[in-house]
């Protein structure tokens, strides 16, 4: 190991202690239901997923989504169960196709470029961050019991397409509490009754 880090065998524990520990902090890539994670307007088909994996593996250029239309990139992440959402990495390339602009929404499954039209929980700028340095703190009171969570991407820095390599999820994950199962065996099922009510709920919200 300590030839890999690139330095004495003396520090490379505790480097390899800190980097584990960083690493475990952005584990809710573990959490992502992976046969419903949907990301609308990729170029190919199933590529939005690749960009959700181990913080180690950030700075791997093979892997990436880029959107196929316009600019816009619409993740939906439902997750295998109760999230608090503390923050997110966004890595890109250094150039216009990195995106310029995040906005999050909780607990709306199954979103749409119309649905974008509602206020966001949460919109960051984003900065061109090709090394994955920069982390987003969320306001956590309003990610704290976060079961899907949507990412829109509406702009980059001025190219035609918007490229992403790798998206962390930083926080913590509880397992579903016994009244929510019947809930995923639904969602499971898909039964269309759910959904109108997982929807209509955080509309409500936003008018009131």
């Amino acid at each position: 190991a300590a030839m890999a880090h690139g330095h004495g065998p003396g520090r490379c524990r505790c480097c390899g202690e800190e980097a584990a520990e960083r690493g475990a902090a952005w584990g809710l890539y573990l959490r992502i239901d992976r046969q419903r994670l949907q990301c609308l307007n990729e170029r190919r088909e199933g590529s939005g997923a690749t960009v959700f994996r181990p913080w180690e593996e950030r700075g791997d250029r093979s892997k990436f989504v880029e959107s196929d239309d316009d600019e816009e990139l619409l993740f939906n992440i439902p997750f295998t169960g109760s999230v608090k959402l503390k923050g997110v990495i966004v890595v890109g390339e250094d150039d216009g196709t990195h995106p310029a602009e995040m906005r999050l929404f909780r607990n709306i499954p199954h979103m749409s470029f119309d649905d974008t039209a509602k206020e966001p929980e949460q919109t960051f700028s984003l900065s061109r961050d090709p090394l994955g340095e920069l982390e987003y703190p969320t306001k956590i009171a309003r990610f704290s019991n976060v079961y899907h969570l949507s990412m829109h991407f509406p702009k980059n820095f001025g190219a035609e397409t918007t490229k992403i390599f790798y998206i962390g999820l930083k926080g913590e994950w509880t397992e579903a509490h016994r009244h929510e199962v019947t809930i995923c065996n639904y969602e499971a099922s898909a039964n269309p009754a759910d959904h109108k009510l997982e929807q209509i709920t955080p509309q409500t919200h936003f008018i009131s």
